[in-house]
């Protein structure tokens, strides 16, 4: 079996987990009610985890504070507010979980501090350890009191204490890690006091010391308590964070500071560190997109278990298995998290064990579904699963009387269609233009950033063959086929084709689909027209392999509408195309294209720009012809996907699913 060394037995203090894969800690938005415990959704969330074959599950992040710092997530279990509902929700889960042998920790928050979510700051002002400046805010932080830290460390205490009694194996601490309160205590650049608290690296850490020796005195010794633990800060400046391989000057902890203190926070009793990178100044780092390496902790993780006898973690986009298998081989960490992998795929455990690795739904790292949706809507899902945290409303119907389904269009809204129908017991048929599935993944795909990008469109095809869909590709069916033939139901996923208009010299005026599918070449020197997420990818693809590339966008900065939801996407990538010296020319058109010359109007007048090529990003529109030509003809007929309105992946997904699960 390749990956028997991922399916050995690994000791966390005095506990066993059955195999080297623990469920990251993710944000539970969604998943808590009104009096602080679990509700349904997180319940069966969690236990579709521990069935999908995963060895410990870490909750996403709970409080136990009710005193210092009660806004800055109110929509999260709280382990105090109401210690016999949160006992009872939390006993229905843990026996759930631990029906699939599988171990469960809680998450104990700190708090946030100078991080805390703006739309969850209310009227108090935002503490600190020190008055220092908050990262969202143009506000002054607050620094807490002597009082308020033993407050906040007895909470720890009470709140451990009933996470033990609800039947949870362990507890995890949030953390000296990603910048939150208990780490803005830890680095030096946050905490400029003068107390116990303050000055050498053992004072600054005195908070995390005092927070494990209060729960290991309430819980005992057996009770293991690890420690979300980033090892350097990445910090170039306020709000400034640093690039993968920039030279910088750290402001934070820097290794050496981070090396030591793991030592540290070992002598102090924590049982295991699961270990990363990076701060909300640096924040896609620690929430890291596509753009970043997979397994970007490696090194650092790798670091730390030379210092440290206590088992170590590593997160950072660690779902490729080999590379999983390798890092526990060689030594890099005891323990493989998988965070949005099982978002995506919550069997992603058990289909690595039965070597069926190819049926592995791929996360493509787009954040929409995960950290987007809880910064904007306060919810945790997954853009290419919509089952993840809504696994009960949204189970599979049942089917009573099977129907035939013509699946027009092999994008992800055709593909997911036909895939749900199949599920359920239904027969779709799927019938594609193109030589391949995937529709728009295929140029969205090119940037070697976005290979999970065509991952998902193999996966597609994995499924179709698993259920057994027919598809018919070089298919580009009309009017006539469709009422010809003898279907119950169609669905109609045509999706989109790219916007285009004339410069002028447009035999050297391309789309961005066309420049990514290799099926022209933008040459040495090129001019994108619009900044909006696929310019801006384009932008950067060519800049990487060394192109001068100018992006032209007509509004005041790139991204501005139809952006990542996320931030960390979209601050990374606005800093990436400075960084690889894409000029960015905003409030600005380009009137025309001839002679190799692009004439780009601004406020500061009209540039003749030297290019070999323009290319065309401004968006889509939807192919809906067909449709139309059958909307008076077909009773059960359905528009999905770009074809209904021009989005992204994860509502192509959704909103096929939804159709799809109803039909």
């Amino acid at each position: 079996m390749r990956y028997q060394k991922l399916f050995t037995p690994v000791k966390i203090g005095s506990i066993s987990i059955k195999n080297r894969f623990a469920m990251a800690p993710m944000g539970p938005l969604g998943l808590a009610d009104a009096e602080g415990g679990w509700n349904q959704r997180g319940i069966d969330y969690y236990t579709a985890r521990a069935k999908g074959g995963v060895g410990l599950i870490i909750t996403g992040v709970t409080f136990s504070d009710c005193e210092v710092e009660t806004q800055s997530m109110p929509n999260v279990p709280n382990s105090t507010y109401n210690p016999v509902h949160f006992v009872r929700t939390s006993r229905e889960m843990t026996e759930r979980v631990h029906a699939y042998g599988s171990k469960i920790f809680l998450q104990m928050s700190g708090g946030f501090g100078r991080v805390t979510i703006p739309t969850n700051l209310g009227e108090f002002p935002p503490v600190a350890p020190s008055e220092i400046p908050h990262r969202w805010l143009d506000k002054t932080c607050r620094a807490l009191t002597t009082d308020e830290i033993h407050s906040i460390v007895k909470s720890f205490g009470d709140g451990a204490y009933n996470a033990k009694r609800a039947g949870f194996d362990g507890v995890q601490i949030h953390a000296v890690h990603e910048g939150y309160l208990i780490d803005q205590f830890a680095i030096s650049m946050f905490n400029q006091r003068t107390d116990e608290y303050g000055g050498s690296l053992e004072n600054r850490l005195r908070f995390a010391r005092e927070v494990v020796e209060e729960i290991k005195r309430r819980c005992g010794d057996d009770f293991p308590v690890t420690l979300r633990f980033s090892v350097k800060s990445m910090i170039k400046d306020w709000r400034v964070g640093a690039l993968p391989g920039e030279e910088f000057t750290e402001m934070g902890r820097d290794t050496e500071e981070g090396l030591e203190a793991a030592k540290l926070l070992e002598s102090y009793g924590y049982d295991a560190l699961d270990t990363d990178v990076g701060t909300y100044d640096a924040w896609w780092w620690n929430h890291p997109p596509m753009y970043q390496e997979k397994g970007l902790y490696r090194t650092y993780c790798a670091m730390v278990k030379e210092v440290v006898t206590i088992p170590v973690f590593c997160a950072g986009r660690m779902d490729n298995p080999e590379m999983a298998l390798r890092a526990v081989e060689e030594g890099v960490c005891d323990v493989v998290d998988l965070g949005r992998p099982l978002l995506a795929d919550p069997e992603y455990v058990n289909k690595l064990r039965c070597q069926r690795e190819r049926e592995i739904r791929p996360c493509i790292s787009c954040h929409e579904g995960c950290m987007g949706r809880i910064q904007e809507f306060s919810m945790l899902n997954c853009a290419v699963n919509p089952q993840a945290a809504r696994e009960r409303a949204c189970a599979y119907e049942p089917v009573i009387w099977p129907k035939r389904v013509m699946v027009v269009g092999g994008g992800v809204a055709g593909c997911e269609a036909a895939r749900v129908l199949a599920v359920r017991g239904h027969k779709p048929v799927l019938f594609e233009k193109g030589q391949r599935l995937g529709g728009n993944l295929i140029p969205g795909g090119a940037p070697e950033f976005k290979e999970d990008d065509i991952a998902l469109a193999d996966w597609y095809q994995v499924q179709m063959d698993k259920y057994h869909v027919p598809v018919h590709f070089g298919a580009e069916v009309t009017k006539e086929d469709v009422l010809a033939a003898d279907f119950d139901a169609v669905i109609i996923a045509t999706g989109s084709v790219p916007k285009v208009f004339s410069l002028g010299d447009d035999e050297r005026v391309y789309t961005a689909a066309q420049v990514l599918t290799k099926e022209r070449d933008a040459g040495n020197t090129t001019v994108i027209v619009g900044g909006g997420l696929v310019g801006c990818e384009t932008a950067l693809w060519l800049a990487q392999q060394g192109k001068k590339v100018t992006l032209v966008e007509a509004m005041e900065r790139i991204m501005a509408v139809n952006g990542p939801l996320c931030h960390a996407n979209k601050d990374m990538l606005e800093a990436l195309l400075p960084y690889h010296n894409v000029e960015i020319v905003a409030n600005a058109k380009v009137q025309g294209y001839r002679d190799g010359i692009a004439s780009v109007e601004s406020a500061d007048g009209v540039r003749q720009i030297p290019c070999d090529s323009v290319i065309l990003s401004v968006g889509y529109r939807e192919e809906d012809s067909l449709y139309h030509e059958l909307e008076f003809d077909v009773p059960e007929l359905y528009l999905l996907g770009d074809a209904r309105k021009v989005s992204n992946i994860m509502y192509a997904i959704w909103d096929a699913f939804e159709v799809a699960n109803h039909i």
